[in-house]
């Protein structure tokens, strides 16, 4: 496929096929996305089968490319018009897998112990298959505002799929329920994730003689102390009740430099992870921690390298009074909370909408071995969809005025 936007070929007047067969359908196709070239897969044939399932329904289908990310494409379904409406969204990637662990085929759906085994039961494909089931019995019914299914790329890997949208401003709506795996109960907040490069390049000289180079890793000792410093700042200013981990965090997670011990070490680097609450700024984080290292690499004369491995993802918070949330916790029985994890939740939200995460299957099966959905949650996450739907696209209505 080529050009900014694809519609999808559909088989007049066919329909999706049950929820087990979709999920099977989806979990068959391999999709995983990964930073290994070696593991990396397209996920062209997955937006596609819901493509063909979606545009029957009515859906009108588009199917856009990632830029500078061939093989990869996002998936935007409409049904209705309006300027509101609900956004299901997805995504359609899963990770890599190691099948000596799988007591099964990962790629094929398997029914054991009242559950559907699969790489991408869970994490995330099996919320299209509900998502479809929930949206057959509005196809003929007139909706006030629209319905959207969204389907994106590479959430495992880099993220570029949800950040394509965002950057390009598309699928406006007012509401926008991410299926992430959360046991059914909404979320309305999560820490940020920032992994950080930190090199620095001095000069090797033999080590009975100091003044023969400049040790990059006498340096990076020193930045560690730094960093140190400015986590226990950021604990004592950023505190949330609502997380277990109620403070930022700051993990020291790789480190390498030098090669001989009797050689002074000329280039040492420093791999660090930060979990940023809701309400700090990423970029004011990078720029604390340089206005820390910088003079220390000037003072050392170290050249100095700081850049983040891979964009990052900002914290998200929805407001416990916003309309969604309210709705999801009387739809669920249970309140708003956080989670560890992250979302594509920022980037709809930079869109203007009202975003929640929540959707069925658990988040300790994601990433796994034998990863399944619990056959317990599919019908009341097709309920619960369902209703959703009909609040917000058919009744248009706002959160006091809930049916039961």
């Amino acid at each position: 496929m080529s050009g900014e936007k694809v519609r999808a070929n559909a088989v007049a007047g066919a329909q999706p096929p049950g929820i087990r067969d979709m999920i099977a359908s989806l979990v068959s196709q391999p999709s995983i996305s990964s930073a290994s070239p070696e593991w990396d897969h397209s996920n062209e044939s997955v937006v596609q089968t819901l493509a063909h399932w979606l545009e029957p329904m009515g859906f009108a289908v588009e199917i856009l490319p990632v830029p500078g990310m061939p093989g990869k494409y996002n998936l935007i379904a409409t049904l209705g018009s309006g300027s509101g409406g609900l956004v299901l969204s997805g995504h359609t990637d899963t990770v890599p897998y190691d099948d000596k662990r799988w007591q099964s085929d990962p790629f094929k759906l398997t029914d054991r112990d009242d559950r559907w085994y699969g790489l991408g039961t869970c994490d995330m494909k099996g919320f299209f298959a509900l998502a479809i089931e929930a949206a057959k019995a509005f196809t003929g019914t007139p909706l006030k505002q629209p319905l959207i299914i969204l389907a994106t790329a590479d959430e495992e890997s880099s993220i570029n799929g949800a950040r394509a949208l965002a950057e390009s401003g598309r699928t406006k709506a007012r509401y926008a329920v991410i299926g992430e795996p959360t046991g059914l109960k909404p979320v309305r907040m999560h820490k940020g994730i920032m992994m950080e490069r930190l090199v620095f390049d001095g000069q090797s000289g033999h080590s009975s003689d100091p003044s023969l180079g400049r040790n990059a890793m006498e340096g990076m000792h020193a930045a560690i102390g730094e960093l140190l410093t400015l986590r226990g700042e950021w604990q004592n200013r950023y505190q949330n009740p609502n997380f277990d981990v109620q403070v930022p965090t700051l993990n020291l997670g790789c480190i390498h430099g030098g090669d001989n011990p009797n050689r002074i070490c000329a280039n040492c680097e420093l791999h660090f992870d930060l979990r940023p609450l809701p309400g700090m700024q990423m970029d004011e984080l990078r720029q604390a921690i340089l206005d820390r290292i910088q003079p220390l690499a000037r003072e050392r004369n170290l050249g100095m390298r700081f850049e983040p491995l891979f964009d990052g993802v900002p914290p998200f918070e929805t407001s416990p009074d916003a309309a969604l949330v309210k709705v999801c916790e009387r739809l669920t029985g249970h309140s708003a909370q956080s989670v560890a994890f992250a979302t594509e939740a920022p980037w709809l939200q930079k869109l203007g909408m009202e975003t929640l995460v929540m959707g069925p299957g658990y988040i300790d099966q994601a990433h796994q071995p034998d990863e399944y959905l619990d056959l317990s949650q599919v019908k009341p996450a097709v309920d619960i969809l369902s209703r959703l739907i009909q609040h917000f696209c058919v009744d248009d209505a706002s959160a006091a005025e809930l049916k039961s």
